[in-house]
């Protein structure tokens, strides 16, 4: 397995477009729609929001994926949700579909919509279809193709995030790129996330989605920056069979092979988008070792990432170890505290804080080091079993409040 320079573009037969419209509050400089294409039908696998409040292209793209024969083409708009929105904004996705398989030249039912920014506005519809017009002839599959895609779904993101590796199945050199967009209201079962991933792979339908429905469980499901779950979450991977490999219909070599290039891809978005988190200023990572079982491991990973009291101690760089303690403390895991172990660890060094439950004589100066670096990671050693989990997150920064006390503004 090998990691490229790419994303959505790096696998064989698609290309992608990025651009400006002017759909955030006018021509601010900032790209707003995007579109992925592939040269020939692909199989497609997602999943999707928990929130019970569904976003209309949520609603089109669980359609198509679980009713039409196949999907070649993506198209996003950023800076309107198409959210609470009624059955008008199920007409705008049908009209987004129609106006992108009309230049492809393919079938309605086989373009997803996805869309992102804020709820409760209708899409600026003229924008769109003018969107579209001038996507398609933008259309190359170069890398930079991709990187103006992958600027172009962004909302409150700071940077755009995008990764390709290769890996050989069959003996066939297979890519598998992606690309999504996440910073604010994102907690674990998805967030305000937009994911597409593309592989020129030859897979059965049904395998891509156990895979793609067994990975996100490990990845995008264990990431947190505020608590809040979105009404627009949408993971899709799309699959041409362009590598010419011999297709995967059964759970061998090959699958395993295949799934653990696609975790590698979706663990680094699913890493980007919690050190993206608005206003944060490092990654927080929660491992959680030794645990019962595989089910507490999680449960308590996410307790604590998602603890703002211990968030805001990151962000201090103070090691207020109790406040983890705390939130392993009210997860619902039953566990004897007296046997927990707690540790600091960055790029700086290691450093145990907890032993048995108490305090180690550590030296504050080291942990607040440790703490200062850009990636932390707080690991709770429960002792208790061998079970794990690890959950992404970040600090919470003064800035958050800034950045969505003005949101629609």
């Amino acid at each position: 397995m090998k990691k490229i320079d790419g994303g959505v573009t790096a696998a064989k037969g698609f290309s992608a477009a990025g651009l400006e419209v002017g759909i955030k509050n006018g021509h601010t400089g900032k790209k707003d729609m995007a579109m992925v294409y592939s040269s020939v039908p692909c199989k497609a696998a997602a999943t999707f929001t928990t929130n019970v409040v569904k976003a209309a292209p949520v609603k089109w793209d669980m359609k198509v994926v679980d009713e039409s024969r196949y999907v070649q083409a993506i198209v996003v708009n950023s800076g309107v949700a198409n959210a609470c929105t009624g059955s008008e904004g199920m007409e705008y996705c049908r009209q987004m579909a129609c106006a992108t398989a009309k230049g492809l030249n393919i079938d309605e039912d086989a373009v997803l919509v996805a869309s992102t920014g804020v709820i409760g506005r209708q899409l600026p519809m003229d924008k769109i279809n003018k969107g579209i017009e001038l996507l398609i002839p933008e259309l190359k599959d170069t890398l930079e193709a991709g990187t103006m895609a992958a600027e172009a779904i962004m909302t409150t993101d700071t940077v755009s995030k995008q990764i390709a590796y290769e890996v050989q199945i069959g003996g066939k050199t297979v890519t598998i790129g992606g690309m999504c967009k996440g910073s604010g209201m994102i907690h674990p079962n998805m967030c305000t996330m937009l994911g597409f991933v593309t592989t020129d792979i030859n897979i059965s339908k049904e395998l891509l989605t156990e895979a793609v429905k067994a990975d996100v469980k490990d990845t995008y499901n264990m990431i947190s920056v505020d608590g809040d779950t979105s009404t627009n979450d949408t993971f899709v991977v799309i699959a041409n069979g362009l590598a010419g490999n011999e297709e995967i219909t059964e759970k061998n070599e090959d699958y395993e092979l295949f799934t653990k290039a696609l975790k590698e891809v979706n663990t680094y978005l699913a890493k980007k988008m919690a050190g993206d988190g608005e206003g944060a200023t490092a990654l927080f990572e929660v491992k959680v070792v030794n645990a019962p079982s595989k089910e507490e491991a999680v449960t308590l990973a996410k307790s604590v990432v998602t603890s703002s009291l211990t968030k805001a101690a990151i962000y201090g760089h103070d090691a207020n170890w109790g406040r983890i303690l705390c939130a392993l403390g009210y997860s619902g895991v039953e566990f004897d505290p007296e046997k927990v172990d707690l540790y600091f660890e960055s790029a700086y060094g290691k450093l145990q804080i907890v032993k048995d439950g108490r305090a180690t004589d550590y030296s504050e100066e080291e942990a607040t080091k440790i703490l200062s670096e850009e990636e932390v990671t707080a690991i709770a050693d429960m002792n208790a079993g061998n079970f794990e989990a690890t959950a992404w997150g970040c600090d919470l920064t003064y800035d958050y409040v800034k950045i969505n006390a003005d949101y629609r503004s």
